[in-house]
């Protein structure tokens, strides 16, 4: 009986030992899984660098990467070059050190950015151009079809004026999208013999330095029946000066963006009479898909083209805006 009793307690001992192990390991397989998952799981990480957050058309950007980061449960950060070159470089050499997965760039210099570029290619890195083409070997730029807005504001231009009279366009820096506009502006001008260009002048894409050639294109003009400017903060410009020499009447404004100052001004009444407006936060949403497929191996197209959309006082209220 007492042999009996311990042969008892000693299988009861081995039992609960292999129960015990039986646990551990569970819980081992547990955890591998666990782990296994997180490493499915790891979170995209996004790089987007803009030449300026001051500009609203980048603030847009800025607002479609945080849509993106909803959509994809990513991580992406957003940094402003300030129009410097050398730092919107190392931006870029610091989304490689920090191995994004993907890097989205609005060039502030579609050519000074060609090294970085390359550099991150080198690490696998891949790269959508937004709003521009950049050099060094991109896999897509996701733009505007620059060339359609420049149409779209000067068909509205010559019909305002019945195919004749003086223009003035305020061009800007020398990159794509800038370009583009005027290209296409001009490829509709130059059907109407009776519709001159008595002045052009650089801008800068902002408004201080619209305002400062408009004020001298105004002083050497004395008749000015129409302004192109390649962009809202040109054209904001523009009105100052037309506004500071008392010549509101004379002429109207037509312009490319659809910012929201445009969207004030058209609403406002007044020279302002309309802009092609783009889609920047689509921009971003549209080079990230595009970024995807390129990670996942598929092809994909060199160069996507957004239409704009020609917004004036009559159908300002059903645009959305940025």
């Amino acid at each position: 009986m007492k042999n009996f009793k311990i042969f008892n307690i000693v299988l009861l001992i081995l039992t609960l030992c292999f129960l015990g192990a039986c646990s551990n390991n569970e819980s081992a397989s547990n955890t591998g899984k666990t782990n296994d998952k997180s490493k499915t799981e790891k979170k995209l990480k996004i790089g987007l660098t803009v030449p300026n957050l001051s500009n609203p058309f980048f603030v847009a950007m800025s607002k479609g990467a945080k849509e993106v980061a909803s959509k994809y449960n990513a991580e992406v950060t957003t940094v402003s070059a300030d129009q410097d070159l050398a730092k919107q470089t190392a931006q870029i050499e610091d989304f490689i050190t920090k191995k994004v997965d993907l890097i989205l760039l609005s060039p502030f210099d579609s050519a000074g950015i060609a090294g970085a570029v390359s550099e991150a290619k080198a690490a696998g890195i891949p790269v959508v151009a937004l709003d521009g083409y950049a050099e060094g070997g991109i896999d897509s730029v996701v733009m505007s079809d620059n060339v359609q807005a420049g149409k779209l504001a000067a068909e509205y231009l010559v019909k305002q004026l019945n195919g004749k009279g003086n223009i003035v366009i305020i061009d800007g820096p020398p990159v794509s999208a800038v370009t583009d506009r005027i290209k296409g502006f001009n490829e509709v001008i130059k059907k109407y013999p009776d519709i001159k260009v008595v002045a052009k002048q650089n801008g800068e894409g902002n408004r201080e330095k619209a305002l400062t050639v408009m004020e001298g294109t105004l002083t050497a003009n004395k008749k000015i029946d129409a302004v192109f400017t390649i962009n809202d903060e040109e054209a904001v410009g523009v009105q100052i000066a037309q506004k500071q020499a008392s010549r509101q009447n004379e002429f109207f404004v037509v312009s490319v963006d659809g910012a929201p100052s445009a969207v004030d001004a058209l609403k406002k009444g007044g020279s302002f009479a309309g802009t092609s407006a783009q889609f920047p936060n689509q921009m971003v949403i549209d080079g990230v898909a595009l970024a995807l497929k390129i990670i996942d191996g598929k092809k994909v197209d060199s160069k996507v083209l957004i239409p704009t959309k020609f917004i004036t006082k009559d159908n300002v209220d059903s645009y959305s805006g940025w």
